[in-house]
């Protein structure tokens, strides 16, 4: 079966990409799109978190307020919701934008899906059975599984497409199975010491993908934040950082010398509840590992070191104190660091 290639076809210039967390209405999220469309932005991810809005409702707003970038949810995950509905909503957000759909994908956050009940049992298998079987359904064809979820006899009443696949990853495995099978993946990493190791496991996958599978995508999903001044620019990330330290694991703490101790104090409190103790509890070495945070160019600067280890960036959560200000100021900071890539 022949897959579609990047999102971004024009490979003169690395892909930009935004990451959109409804945790604001869906018509705020829309008009955030149409602002990042027009600032040159190829594609469009809605986050998918049981507590925020529902992510299909917003990427279908995100449609109508949007005429050419890409949009799909990044990333939703075949645990939380059933792989053969996942892909009827994808299926439908094509539909409605006339061909634009990307179906970001990954194993979910384990602690997230604890809260709601849900075992996390072999992730890797889960996606890959997951999107290939979406695959199936977008062709068109009746599908029967017997894996780690079961459909039987099942099809889409709609019309066949071809929806690119990027899966969501930061371990060694996820990674070289998204190289082998899926159109892209979305590296859960900022700094670029992370994105060269990334890339090296890409490499591996890569090695094994048929040809026929087309072209791959590498996109850094970065946790950015950028304001005018560099102290506000790092506060708005110690939220997003908290996560991603609280769940990083040992290698990636000890890849950056990070206290082992202090990254356990965040984890506490994140399970105990107390966020706000949380994000105090950041230390300014996690938000140098785990996040692009500062000014237009200090960001920029940051920006070009990633590109060095991958296709284009994913402008992630929290992206600034100020949302406009920050879409604005991500998109000259994009540019800004292909401008210097080019001239070296």
């Amino acid at each position: 079966m022949e897959v579609r290639g990047r999102v971004n076809t024009d490979s003169s210039r690395p892909t930009w990409g935004i990451e959109l967390t409804p945790e604001h209405p869906p018509d705020q999220i829309a008009a955030l799109a149409a602002l990042a469309e027009d600032e040159g932005f190829d594609v469009a991810f809605a986050s998918s978190h049981y507590f925020n809005r529902d992510p299909f409702v917003t990427l279908s707003r995100m449609a109508e307020a949007t005429d050419s970038i890409r949009l799909g949810p990044g990333v939703v995950n075949p645990f939380q919701d059933h792989p053969v509905p996942l892909a009827a909503r994808t299926a439908t957000i094509d539909e409605v934008s006339d061909g634009r759909a990307v179906y970001g994908i990954g194993a979910g956050d384990r602690s997230a899906l604890a809260n709601l009940g849900i075992d996390h049992e072999r992730p890797l298998r889960r996606v890959l059975e997951a999107f290939s079987v979406a695959r199936e359904l977008w062709a068109g064809e009746t599908v029967s599984h017997e894996g780690t979820f079961v459909a039987r006899d099942a099809s889409l009443n709609l019309e066949a497409t071809d929806i690119p696949v990027y899966v969501g990853a930061q371990g060694p495995h996820m990674l070289r199975m998204s190289a082998k099978h899926a159109n892209g993946v979305l590296i859960n990493a900022s700094h670029p010491r992370d994105l060269e190791w990334s890339a090296g496991q890409i490499e591996q996958g890569l090695a094994d993908r048929p040809d026929e599978y087309g072209a791959f995508e590498s996109l850094a999903f970065a946790s950015v934040s950028v304001a005018e001044d560099a102290d506000a620019a790092r506060a708005a990330a110690r939220p997003p950082v908290a996560f991603i330290a609280g769940g990083a694991a040992p290698p990636v703490i000890e890849r950056h010398g990070i206290d082992a101790e202090a990254v356990e104090t965040v984890s506490d409190h994140l399970e105990a509840g107390d966020l706000t103790a949380a994000f105090e509890a950041v230390t300014p070495a996690m938000i140098d590992a785990f996040s692009i945070a500062g000014t237009t160019d200090s960001v920029a600067e940051q920006f070009s070191a990633a590109l060095s280890h991958v296709d284009g960036i994913v402008v992630g959560s929290p992206l600034g104190p100020d949302l406009e200000w920050a879409i604005q100021a991500t998109a000259d900071a994009l540019e800004m660091a292909y401008e210097r890539d080019e001239t070296n």
